[in-house]
């Protein structure tokens, strides 16, 4: 992970397991065009619904954590992608998984990332997150409070699902927001910040 330019936003794309997963080619595609270095870490329902091997960037699974270590002095995976990524961003982020990091479970590739990441407040670094679930879900109390701890605690970005036909055959809110517009998202914050940078 060494000799990337520190210059350049490094962005540590997550992918949970929701139907969404179809779109992370895309999704990629847009962020390299977009003059972005991507990583991609995958959780195992995820790759249900895409093929990673496809992927013209490294793709990191959960057997990735332990095949990189094996005594002490190692490097640990999930701490090296924290150290590699100036942007994190879970697209699409599902409901299973952000209860868990709400939670602060790390039992996973992902939820670890997220567990061990410097939020805005205890840095410079930016996480964002796409949701994608169904309606019943999304409008559920639950997922209304985990959202806001996750922007209003701890400063994450939302980038807000959209209102479609979900996989399921229903009409409504849930559905994760198009790749243009995330990859949209993510540049018009870099730009604020450079500015800010800037000014100092």
């Amino acid at each position: 992970m060494d000799g990337e330019d520190i210059h350049k936003d490094n962005v540590l794309l997550g992918v949970t397991g929701s139907v969404a997963s179809i779109k992370t080619a895309e999704l990629v595609n847009l962020l390299e065009g977009a003059n972005y270095s991507v990583r991609v870490m995958c959780t195992e329902n995820a790759i249900r619904f895409f093929n990673p091997t496809e992927l013209p960037v490294p793709v990191f699974r959960d057997a990735d954590e332990w095949s990189s270590w094996e005594k002490r002095g190692d490097p640990v995976m999930h701490i090296e992608l924290c150290k590699w990524a100036n942007v994190l961003l879970l697209a699409p982020l599902s409901a299973n998984t952000m209860a868990k990091i709400i939670a602060g479970l790390a039992d996973n590739l992902i939820t670890s990332v997220c567990r061990a990441w410097h939020y805005p407040a205890r840095g410079n670094k930016r996480a964002f997150f796409a949701p994608a679930m169904n309606t019943a879900m999304w409008e559920h109390p639950i997922t209304e409070d985990q959202v806001a701890k996750l922007t209003r605690t701890h400063g994450w970005i939302m980038i807000p699902p959209v209102e479609k036909t979900l996989m399921c055959g229903v009409y409504g809110m849930g559905a994760m927001a198009e790749p243009s517009t995330i990859v949209q998202r993510l540049r018009s914050t870099s730009a604020t910040v450079q500015k800010i940078r800037e000014e100092r």
